[in-house]
C-alpha cells in the first residue's frame, strides 16, 4: 500500500504534467498540427481522480485510529493498561 506521502506527491505530479501536456496541445493546435497526445491526456485526469480517492481514504483512516496528543499514532497496547 503507498503511503499517504507518496499518493500525495503522485497527485501533484500528474497534475503539473496534464498542465504540461495541455498547454503543448493547445500549442500545436494553433500551428495547426494533429493533436494525437490528446488521447492521453484525456485518460490522465481520471487517474488523479482515483489517487486523490486513495488519499481521501488514507487520511480518514489515519483520522479514525487513536493518537497520543502530539498526533502519532498509538501502536500496541499501552503499558498503563492491563488486563
Amino acid at each position: 500500500m503507498p503511503t499517504l506521502e507518496y499518493v500525495r506527491s503522485e497527485i501533484e505530479r500528474m497534475r503539473s504534467q496534464v498542465s504540461r501536456q495541455r498547454k503543448e496541445i493547445l500549442q500545436l493546435q494553433r500551428a495547426g498540427l494533429s493533436t494525437a497526445s490528446a488521447e492521453t491526456v484525456l485518460r490522465m485526469p481520471s487517474k488523479v481522480d482515483d489517487l486523490c480517492a486513495e488519499r481521501d481514504r488514507q487520511v480518514l483512516a489515519a483520522k479514525e485510529s487513536p493518537t497520543y496528543a502530539s498526533g502519532k499514532p498509538i501502536r500496541g497496547t499501552p503499558a498503563n493498561r492491563r488486563m
